[in-house]
């Protein structure tokens, strides 16, 4: 059975006035229907290689990979417009603060039908009518009044909402989610990971969650990829994380608070030159 996506030796870097800035070193992975946590410190290359996979990198960066597919389509071959007709509609990407991914001028309910019509022929009564129900399923109460309002007028737990709704209109195979829990608070954290579970389990997706947060990843995803230096260092079922072996993931873990214990103040992980060979 074809993944559905296949990550062969991917590479990312950036041209500066210094010289190359290499972010992503040799990925490599496959996804199927499930998810894939993608963990690391900041600056570690996981939304890098999320946003590679998405066509939506910085113009200047240099992409390269033995293999980068989606299915049978052949991502770094394809032209700008098939990889413009898979985002949205077969991939999707969930960014990490809404206010800067939502058009502050211009009326949730607009931009989710804008979605949709991009995609589909459409009228626009059933574009509405799709959008209402899209709102509904990701938990928006009154979605007819929050169809109407503008970004600045919701919360943060209900922009991250609106953009998951936003991003699974048009029923999407993949799903790249870049953080979208990190900016907000822990009982809302816990709605919006119940709502993409019940989506991801309900459609049969493939879901690449990003994130720095070690637990929350341990809990929600099936595998889990450790990324250091632009590689990854680790691959580890999501259950046995607590048994990883690579000292970067023990020393990750060792930094976690622990609520049984006195830990103050908490252990500074003591990065080694060798894991960025």
């Amino acid at each position: 059975m074809t993944p559905l996506l296949t990550v062969e030796n991917l590479k990312v870097s950036f041209p500066t006035r210094t010289g190359l800035v290499e972010a992503v070193r040799g990925v490599n992975f496959t996804l199927g229907r499930e998810r894939l946590g993608i963990v690391g410190e900041s600056g570690s290359g996981k939304s890098q290689t999320g946003r590679a996979i998405m066509g939506v990198s910085a113009r200047h960066a240099k992409i390269s990979a033995d293999r980068l597919a989606f299915g049978d389509i052949d991502l770094l071959a394809a032209s700008d417009r098939q990889r413009r007709s898979l985002r949205g509609k077969k991939i999707a990407m969930i960014l990490q603060d809404p206010k800067y991914s939502l058009n502050p001028v211009m009326p949730i309910g607009r931009q989710i039908i804008e979605t949709l019509k991009t995609h589909e022929n459409v009228s626009t009564a059933e574009a509405k009518a799709r959008t209402l129900a899209m709102l509904e399923a990701v938990q928006i109460r009154d979605p007819e009044r929050v169809f109407k309002l503008y970004p600045h007028e919701v919360s943060g737990g209900m922009g991250q909402r609106i953009m998951i709704a936003m991003m699974l209109i048009c029923g999407p195979e993949l799903l790249i989610a870049d953080e979208p829990t990190s900016a907000l608070d822990v009982t809302v954290q816990l709605e919006v990971l119940s709502i993409l579970d019940k989506l991801v389990a309900d459609r049969g997706m493939g879901l690449i969650f990003i994130s720095h947060d070690l637990r929350l990843v341990s809990s929600f995803c099936d595998r889990v990829l450790v990324m250091y230096a632009g590689k990854v260092v680790e691959e580890i079922q999501a259950s046995r994380l607590s048994e990883a072996k690579h000292p970067y993931t023990r020393g990750l873990l060792n930094c976690l608070p622990q609520i049984a214990a006195d830990r103050h103040p908490l252990p500074v992980l003591e990065r080694q030159v060798e894991w960025r060979l």
